[in-house]
């Protein structure tokens, strides 16, 4: 019992929108569209966790669940209760005749603020008082944690390790449905949905999907689209949509698989991926080109000698103090520098299908490269290295290196990001025998906002949709801006 998992939901509000929930009810109008439509998705996640989990749920008047929701909320895992707005007698009456369900708990509903006490009609009183022999029992004697409240306050990872070390405490996590996935800056509470999903273990297909606020829309990818095949489905994407994603967009990997006949709804755009074919590391070495040649012959006559290295602290804090060298890389404000060494621990000794290689010049590492080993391919997603040694070449001997280590292992493909975001970069990529490969990228639109961003071309990124001779001049700029915004946030 000590590990079951317990929580106190607060319907407070009938609808996600905050906004139509403070109208409607000061207007006492109801509507079926999106009624407790996130009440509905956190009882469905707590109804497919394999995890023992009960829920206490605590409606107002305006929240009374509708019989698509209590059919979800089935007595061994749910209790039905109540949370009073104003006349506890009368709401205890209201919400036992419409759900059929005696109550045994209680909760007020807080208004501290002039707008909140105005559409609840509260104008003596910011708190109900509660007759003293008020039949139902108050859920206050049971210690609370707020999910919501702490996913405001600190990262996904560290709000899950917080709550499943106080959920063995015997605490309740509170959570209010209205911030499933919105951020409320004024109560301090944040978007809870990953946390819940990761504590109850469901889900998991959302487990490695990425989402960015774009203007009015909202985009998800995902994170492994170049490492497996992504095709998505009709569940996939009803379920996407229900947790308020407007657009879902993944790459077709024409290298090793192509999508027949893909729905007229689904619209495609070009893009690229920097990509090398790999057949045997004697071939890539004849292939390269007499300079690059050299930059690896540079770096072992100057002592750079690269190796496979495991996951270690040793390793981490080499990775962090290679982050720490500067706060300035490509001419762009590098975004890891300060980060902490018992992030970067964390880091490296969490991930998971990949491989380090590290550049040592004697017993110190000087750069690394780390490899993400996906579906007949390898992705370079960090390639790093001091810039005190960059006359040694460091960055050629690693990419050296993983050619190798990806012929031994019979790999295939390896991948380096994109063609066309660095004019020097990219060079440095073709002359490593990566080229330019063109494939099909997908926006599947899943509700009307999304239908409207796309048709006027909002989803794509302004980099994607410029002319390549106008992008190279304007990252120059967009460097510039990275660099200033650093100095300016620095002093």
């Amino acid at each position: 019992m000590r590990n079951m998992i317990k929580l106190r939901i607060d319907v407070d509000y009938p609808y996600p929108s905050r906004a139509k929930s403070f109208l409607y009810t000061a207007l006492n109008i109801k509507t079926s569209k999106n009624y407790l439509k996130n009440a509905k998705i956190i009882a469905q996640m707590i109804n497919e966790s394999p995890k023992e989990v009960k829920a206490y749920w605590f409606f107002t008047p305006t929240t009374v669940p509708d019989r698509q929701l209590l059919d979800m909320l089935d007595k061994e895992r749910h209790e039905v209760a109540l949370h009073i707005a104003n006349n506890p007698y009368e709401e205890m009456q209201l919400l036992e005749k419409a759900t059929g369900r005696k109550l045994r708990y209680y909760t007020t509903h807080g208004t501290a603020r002039l707008l909140a006490r105005v559409i609840w009609k509260r104008f003596k009183a910011k708190v109900p008082e509660i007759p003293e022999k008020f039949p139902l029992e108050s859920f206050y004697q049971f210690p609370i944690l707020g999910l919501d409240w702490l996913c405001y306050t600190n990262d996904t990872a560290k709000a899950v390790r917080i709550s499943r070390k106080k959920i063995t405490e015997g605490k309740v996590l509170h959570i209010h449905p209205c911030w499933l996935f919105q951020r409320g800056t004024i109560n301090h509470r944040g978007p809870f949905y990953e946390a819940l999903r990761r504590i109850l273990n469901v889900d998991k297909e959302m487990k490695t999907i990425a989402v960015k606020k774009k203007l009015f829309f909202k985009v998800a990818s995902d994170k492994q689209e170049y490492a497996r095949d992504v095709i998505p489905t009709v569940d996939f994407t009803e379920k996407l949509g229900e947790r308020s994603i407007d657009i879902f967009t993944f790459i077709e990997r024409k290298w090793c698989n192509t999508i027949a006949n893909p729905p007229h709804f689904w619209f495609k755009a070009e893009d690229n991926i920097a990509l090398l074919q790999v057949e045997s590391y004697e071939k890539w070495w004849k292939n390269v080109g007499k300079k690059t040649r050299n930059m690896v012959r540079k770096a072992e006559k100057n002592g750079v000698k690269t190796e496979v290295v495991d996951p270690s602290e040793k390793l981490a804090e080499g990775i962090w103090k290679i982050y720490n060298e500067t706060p300035i890389r490509q001419e762009r404000a590098f975004p890891h520098y300060g980060i902490s060494l018992q992030a970067v621990t964390r880091n490296v000794l969490s991930v998971k299908n990949c491989t380090f290689i590290g550049a040592f010049l004697q017993d110190e590492l000087v750069g690394f490269i780390q490899l993400v080993h996906g579906d007949k391919i390898a992705i370079v997603a960090q390639i790093l290295s001091f810039q005190r040694y960059s006359d040694k070449a460091v960055n050629n001997a690693l990419i050296a290196k993983a050619v190798d280590v990806c012929a031994t292992k019979k790999i295939d493909w390896v991948m380096y990001g994109r063609m066309g975001n660095h004019y020097s970069l990219d060079r440095f990529k073709q002359r490593s025998g990566f080229t330019s490969f063109s494939l099909n990228r997908y926006y599947v639109p899943l509700t009307r906002k999304g239908r409207i961003a796309i048709s006027i071309g909002l989803h794509r990124a302004i980099k994607d949709v410029l002319p390549q001779p106008m992008k190279y001049p304007l990252i120059s700029f967009y460097n510039w801006i990275s660099r200033n915004k650093l100095r300016i946030k620095r002093v």
